[in-house]
């Protein structure tokens, strides 16, 4: 593995979607060889092209002189020319999540020209690992055939969201026991839309409902501003957590019914958390801007898909999960077994086929 962002990735990490310094308190760098390749950017980062500058890397690659190559997203100096260099010499293989979804935010001349660079793009790529059908369609549509695309599943690791222990309990944060709980758990970002989620929550009538926000970001002080403007008997059954580290946030699955996310894009490519609150035997309600939704939300049968920024589309899926309470474990079961082959193991397998 040749990480190119640079050693700096081990420091203190900045997030802005979550407004914080992030610390991952599970390891990263167990059990496989790897390196980390010098980063020349002035302003290193995954979030623009000149972000990743390693001017070294096509001959450290070289010298360590692989059959094929497996490359993570193209959209970085350093990784666009190397596939452009690599292209005819070495098998490219690709992965990536992007999808279409976001083209209702673009106009169509930009549509049509970013149809053309991405086609030359994908001139230098031999197979494509595609995450879902969103993922699919996006490189059919770039030009990709076919007998060049390969399935390797967006996946979590299911089984440690599956074996999470109950370190939080309801209680502790204000829920009662018995109540009905819908969860929100993510970056508090315009992208996630959780205003979206709190405005269709304060329409619901039952006082049994409860909302919970986990996470942080830009949005958190407008959406707690807002739920302290609201009287005391409904701002009670309106719960914010802060940020919780992946040790902690399958506990944090676990204190819902269901679990929500009403993304509006631009840039939900996927959706991480809804495998996640699968693999943590959840119902999940989703909008139709995540590229998740497609593959793993079964009408009726494992949640609910609901059409995006749409607040009364969204009530609307909520009062139905709410009146029928007493399907939603079902639901929860449902969304366990549909999460099953969504695995690491999957991905793995797909990726040793292709150098059989």
């Amino acid at each position: 593995m040749f990480y190119t962002w640079g050693e700096t990735v081990l420091k203190d990490k900045y997030d802005p979607g979550f407004g914080k310094v992030i610390d991952w308190d599970i390891p990263l760098l167990d059990g496989y060889d790897y390196t980390f390749v010098q980063n020349v950017s002035s302003r290193p980062s995954s979030n623009h092209f000149n972000g990743i500058d390693n001017p070294s890397l096509i001959q450290e690659i070289e010298c360590w002189s692989p059959d094929a190559l497996l490359v993570f997203g193209w959209s970085f100096k350093s990784h666009l020319k190397l596939m452009r260099y690599f292209k005819g010499k070495k098998e490219i293989f690709f992965r990536g999540d992007s999808n279409l979804l976001d083209e209702t935010y673009q106009n169509s001349f930009k549509t049509i020209l970013r149809r053309f660079f991405l086609r030359f793009v994908y001139q230098s790529v031999d197979k494509a690992l595609y995450v879902g059908t969103h993922n699919k369609n996006y490189y059919s549509t770039h030009g990709l055939r076919d007998h060049q695309l390969v399935f390797a599943p967006h996946a979590i690791d299911n089984q440690r969201f599956s074996n999470g222990i109950n370190a939080i309990t309801r209680l502790q944060i204000g829920i009662p026991s018995s109540a009905f709980v819908f969860l929100f758990a993510g970056k508090f970002e315009i992208k996630k839309n959780p205003h979206l989620l709190l405005s269709a929550f304060l329409q619901i009538a039952n006082t049994n409902c409860h909302l919970l926000l986990v996470g942080s970001g830009p949005l958190e002080s407008a959406l707690k501003s807002k739920v302290a403007s609201l009287p005391l008997s409904v701002s009670n059954r309106i719960h914010f957590l802060p940020f919780q580290n992946q040790t902690l946030i399958p506990a944090i699955y676990q204190l819902c019914d269901v679990f929500v996310l009403p993304s509006q894009g631009p840039g939900e490519t996927w959706g991480l958390s809804i495998n996640e609150a699968m693999a943590c035997a959840k119902p999940v309600l989703v909008s139709d801007q995540c590229g998740a939704a497609l593959d793993l939300v079964k009408r009726g049968k494992n949640g609910y898909i609901f059409k995006s920024n749409d607040g009364y589309d969204l009530l609307n899926k909520m009062e139905v999960l709410l009146a029928n309470h007493d399907h939603v474990a079902e639901m929860g079961h449902h969304s366990y077994q549909l999460i099953q082959p969504w695995n690491f193991d999957s991905i793995c397998s797909s990726i040793e086929q292709l150098l059989v």
